[in-house]
This record gives C-alpha cells, structure tokens and sequence, in this order.
C-alpha cells in the first residue's frame, strides 16, 4: 500500500503532486541517487512509479533515455542537488543527442539558501543545464509543480523530442503550501506521438518529391529514428515494396525492414570501407540518382557527404523539424511534415509508378558474409566481426520472429555492430548515436530489458567503456534483468589507438594502454555469473548459455584488431 508524503500539517506535499503528475503522463519508472531531499520524498507516494536506483547518475539518464525511446513515452530519472545534477548533466546530454523524451529532476539546495557556487554543493543547475534540454526550470511554489511537470512533457514530446530539467528546492518539494489533492486537475494530455513541426503547402513539396521519385532510375529511402517515432515503419515497408526501393538506414533506425529482407541494404557508417576493406558507400550509393531521407537527422552520424558517391542525385528531406543544417545538407525538395503522412501522402501519389529495378549491390553482400563467416583462429584474440556473427547466430536461435534486442557501447567495435548486429525491428539495435557517451551499454541494456521483458537482450561493450561505468553491474544483479553482456577486452582504447594511426601512423601506448582486468571475477563480485570465452565455439556455447538462465551473464572475449589506416576517411567517435 502506498505511502502520502505529508508536510507539517498532513497534508500532501509537491512530492506526492510532483509523483502523480509524473504518473499521470505514463511515466513508470524514475532511475537515480538520492541525496539529502529523502527527507522530504520518499518516491512511494503514489502507485504506478517505480524507482529505481542506480550506482551512478549517469547510468539513470541512460536507462531512462532507452525506456523513453522504446516505449514512446516520458521516462524520469533524478539526481540530488550539486555533483548529483553534474552527474546526471551527461545522461541528459545524451537523451538531446539521441532524442528521448527524458523528464530529468533534480534537487536543490532550500529556497532561501540558493546561492550558487557560494552555498554548499549549490550549483545554478538551470543555466547549467538548459543548453542541453528542451526546458529547464526551477519550481518557485510548490503549487506549480503540476503545470511545471505538463509543461516539461509537452517541450520533451515535441520534435526534435529530448530531455525536459526540473530543479526542485528541497523545502519547497517536501511543502504542503498550496498543494490540494483532492482538486479537479486538467487531464494529463501526453501526445500519443511526438509533435512536430507542419509546414503550410508541404503537399506541393511532397508532390514534388513524388515527381522526382517516378522519375528516377535507381532511388533509395534513408531512414532515421524519427520515422520510427512517427509510426511510419508500416508504411514505409509497404512503399519499399511496391516500388522495390532500397531502404538504407541511420545507426539507430536499423530494424526498419528486417535483418534479411531483400531491400534492406543496411546502416551506414563512415568506418565500414576501413573495416571491410571494401568500396561499401560507393556500392551503396554509386548509382543512385534519388534519395528520399524520412526521418533524417544530422545528429544520428549519417553525413550527407557518405551519400556523395558516383552520379549526380537529387534529394528530399522530409522531417518534423526545419532543416537546422543547409550549410550541410541542402536537399532539393525540403518536405517539412509528419514522416507518416509524408508516406502516405507519396504512397497514394505514386500508385501508378512501376516498380523501379534496384540497383544491385550483390559484392557488398558477398564481401559481408565472407568477412563473417572468417574461421580464422588466432593468436592474440578474436576478432569482432566473429564476435558480431556469434551473437547474431544466438539472438536468431532464441528470439521470437521480429523480437529481440543488440545493444552496443562505445567504441570502435560499435561500428562493427552498426554494419552487422542482428535488427529485426525498430529499436532492434541500440547505441548512442548522437552523444556517444562512454559507459552507455549498461544503462542502454537495462532500459531494453525492462521496456521488453519477454525478449533477449544482448550488450556488446569494449573494456573502457564498460568498466567506466561497471559499478552498475549490481544494479542489473540485484533486479535480476537477464542480460546478456560480452565484454570485447584488448586492454586499450582501440578507437582511440587507430586515430593516433591515422594521425600518426603509430600509437602512444600511455594514451590508450590499460592495466588488465578481470572481468570475470569482477562480474561475479557483483552478483553476475561470468565465463570467458577465446574463440567461436567457446562464445556460441557461452551465448547459448546466458540466452537460456534467465539472469544476468557476463562473456569477456580476448580480441584484437586489424588496424587498415588507408581504409578510413575522415571520422568522427
């Protein structure tokens, strides 16, 4: 039975309002540390919220950047007053860069003792944070903590969707003054979808678009997370069909068409000719003449300058948002609308188009499931892409069709995820696209497990980024989320060492260079059972084993890397 934060007089507080309003608006869960203000809450006022409470602020924004994405709707996390709100600046600097509709709180010092950077651990967290959030404010009367709380989902819920910031005076959380349970309230209105931007006449450009599309030879869509959000992935699909156009995808909008559909020529990054020691952009986009960008999102690392190959092509970007990039990307049709009634807008325009002859991209395809299938063994570890084609085998052994979920950490091995994780639906692989936050695996697992809780999770981290944010492995022991992590250990920052190549053309141990780590024996300290595993059938049978415990599990894999400098352009992390 659920407790009522009550102040002096019995009464409840802007706790208990702040809670329910949260609640009100399909939040479930809130991710974080708490600090002194657990004097005035105690976060089970109210049923329908859990919280959940993490080793590190980080981790909190994380977990709840991936429950928001995944879901659709606002997720909380919170930090207390000074290095809590630091802490947790990152998380909300990664739910902007990745666009999650993320409600961030955080503690303040009392009302009257607000003096920043001269009271103890007070910090101007507003000015401190609204550069990186859609809407940051500090509560004044604790009466207003309702309106504060519908303003902050309706800024979150609106494209481009990210992080809302409350700053919460400990005094004024834990008072009554004002606050009426028992009043009338406004319903709570949380858009079904996110809400974006309607240019007037966008049917005149999206008739455009359709022009340029029934006239050209080889088109493809490029598809980003914003026409996930749209609701747009069936319409989509059925359009590619009809026309047997080609979809290419952004790191984060992998699962759009599944893994193996015909059309699905794949995500792109800037590292996949380095890696696969292969003209990749040049197969892809070489012949193409129209590209249609739904969704599309500089911040997602698809650089207008990958799709620059071969002949001359006309584009359409077709967004929510304005272009916030035409020095970069200056489309020739600039559709400003929801992507879903773009789709359906272009699906009725071109009922009449004939099917268009795709542009084949079989040497590609031949080049991947070569690289893939390597059976070297060697020496000084495995290789990631035999890593990525294990635990691809695995996920397709134990998830339901359409189901299951690949998260990748940080590092130069995410790349390798990027161009071959197993994605068979939207959100099927997670990594941080925009910010990519070092440490972010952890906290991105959990949130995929707790928003699909019948399905498998996989997390593949590098040993830097995992173990800056390792202290978590508790977190997911002590909920018991069945994840199933490999942990890819070269004692190095590879990503790192191949820029000091490409710079240098050698690396700077110091730099880079760890000490060793048992991840094993670390996994096991934190409740997590753990194995190593050093070549393909050590790793198939290991992945087989964590997919069927239903606990936690933890793989470390030696690897090592091939490092091809002249394989690689001009990158970003």
């Amino acid at each position: 039975m659920s407790r009522v934060s009550t102040g002096p007089s019995n009464k409840p507080t802007a706790a208990h309002a702040l809670l329910g309003r949260l609640r009100d608006h399909g939040v479930e869960k809130v991710f974080g540390v708490v600090g002194r203000e657990a004097a005035s809450i105690l976060f089970d006022e109210v049923e329908g919220i859990d919280f959940v409470l993490t080793r590190h602020e980080f981790t909190a924004g994380v977990a709840a950047d991936v429950l928001a994405r995944i879901t659709g709707r606002p997720q909380a996390c919170w930090a207390t007053l000074g290095p809590g709100m630091t802490n947790l600046s990152t998380g909300i600097a990664t739910s902007v860069l990745d666009r999650s509709p993320v409600i961030a709180l955080a503690a303040q010092s009392e009302s009257h003792d607000i003096f920043p950077n001269d009271t103890h651990q007070c910090l101007d967290s507003v000015a401190i944070i609204a550069p990186m959030s859609k809407y940051a404010v500090e509560l004044q009367r604790p009466a207003e903590i309702t309106d504060l709380v519908d303003s902050a989902v309706s800024a979150a819920m609106t494209e481009p969707v990210g992080p809302s910031f409350i700053s919460l005076p400990v005094d004024l959380l834990g008072s009554a003054e004002g606050i009426d349970t028992a009043a009338a309230l406004p319903p709570a209105r949380t858009p079904v979808r996110p809400t974006g931007a309607v240019a007037d006449g966008w049917q005149a450009e999206a008739d455009r678009a359709a022009e340029l599309l029934a006239g050209a030879e080889h088109p493809v869509l490029v598809v980003g997370a914003a026409a996930i959000r749209s609701g747009a992935v069936p319409a989509i699909r059925a359009l590619a069909e009809r026309l047997n156009v080609p979809v290419i995808t952004t790191y984060i909008a992998k699962g759009v068409l599944p893994h193996g559909h015909e059309l699905n020529y794949g995500a792109v990054t800037g590292y996949m000719d380095g890696i696969l020691g292969f003209p990749a952009l040049e197969s892809l986009f070489g012949p193409v003449d129209v590209i249609l960008t739904l969704g599309y999102d500089y911040a997602e690392d698809l650089r207008p300058s990958m799709w620059q190959r071969g002949i001359e092509k006309k584009t359409v970007r077709v967004s929510p948002t304005m272009n916030p990039i035409p020095r970069v990307y200056q489309p020739t049709v600039d559709v400003v609308t929801d992507v879903l009634a773009f789709v359906e807008h272009l699906e009725a325009a071109t009922a009449s188009v004939a099917a268009k002859e795709r542009h084949d991209i079989t040497p590609l395809r031949e080049r991947v499931a070569t690289f893939l299938a390597d059976p070297t063994v060697h020496d000084d570890g495995m290789r990631v892409h035999q890593v990525m084609d294990s635990m691809n085998t695995v996920m397709a052994e134990t998830a339901r069709p359409g189901e299951g979920t690949i998260v990748s950490d940080i590092g130069f091995f995410r790349h390798y995820g990027v161009l071959f994780a197993r994605a068979d639906q939207p959100f099927g692989f997670l990594t941080s696209a925009g910010c990519s936050s070092f440490g972010y695996g952890i906290p991105a697992a959990m949130g995929a497990a707790l928003a699909r809780p019948d399905q498998p999770t996989f997390l593949i981290a590098g040993d830097g980024g995992f173990h800056s944010n390792s202290s978590d492995l508790e977190t997911i022991a002590r909920m018991g989320l069945p994840i199933v992590t490999v942990v890819v250990n070269n004692d190095t920052n590879g990503l790192i060492e191949l820029y000091q190549n490409l710079g240098h053309h050698r690396s700077h141990d110091p730099a880079v260079k760890f000490g060793g780590v048992d991840f094993v024996a670390l996994a096991q300290a934190n409740g997590v059972e753990a194995t190593k595993a050093t070549d393909r059938q050590e790793l198939l049978a290991a992945l087989r084993k964590g997919a069927e415990l239903g606990r936690p599990f933890l793989i470390e894999v030696p690897i090592a890397y091939d490092f091809q400098p002249g394989g690689f352009g001009a990158l970003s992390i």
